[in-house]
């Protein structure tokens, strides 16, 4: 088991002025990384992972009650991406019955903790959500060109 230590810091110089801040958040006890450098072909849709609460329900997923931080990043230098996080409703390990997409820009990150009762998203406006459901998998598509995407997600059993 190892700590994962994430940092971020924002520096700005205004009118002369340091504005900014620097702020960080330690996972304890990472058992598990799952770090993959991604090509996208362009108008492809490629999912870079995908979390069941029962991991034999699909080869290759990552248990989602044990995942505690997840990050994607756009590697391109000019061209954005749109994440799409597929939901999944009733926390049976079936398919995704909602999605919400991101437009990524170059190089900018998406970052997320816990994809178990972790998202949400209403039918239409007037919809309170009252409860958070489970993200089923992570897709990205490249419109126009090819582009790297790194995923880095970090795990504790």
């Amino acid at each position: 088991m190892a700590d994962l230590t994430v940092t971020i810091t924002e520096a700005v110089t205004l009118n002369g002025a340091s504005r900014g801040s620097t702020n960080t958040l330690t996972v304890a006890d990472v058992d598990d990384v799952y770090h993959r450098i991604v090509t996208v072909p362009s108008g492809v849709d490629t999912t870079l992972a995908s979390f069941k609460s029962t991991v034999g329900v699909a080869d290759g997923s990552l248990d989602l009650g044990n995942v505690k931080y997840i990050r994607v990043t756009n590697l391109d230098s000019s061209n954005s991406v749109t994440l799409s996080l597929q939901i999944e409703t009733g926390n049976d390990d079936s398919a995704a019955d909602h999605s919400a997409s991101i437009k990524l820009e170059a190089k900018k990150s998406f970052i997320m903790g816990t994809p178990d009762a972790g998202i949400a998203v209403s039918s239409d406006n007037a919809t309170y959500v009252s409860a958070l459901e489970d993200l089923e998998s992570i897709i990205v598509d490249s419109a126009s060109n090819p582009v790297q995407c790194e995923i880095f997600i970090a795990s504790v059993v």
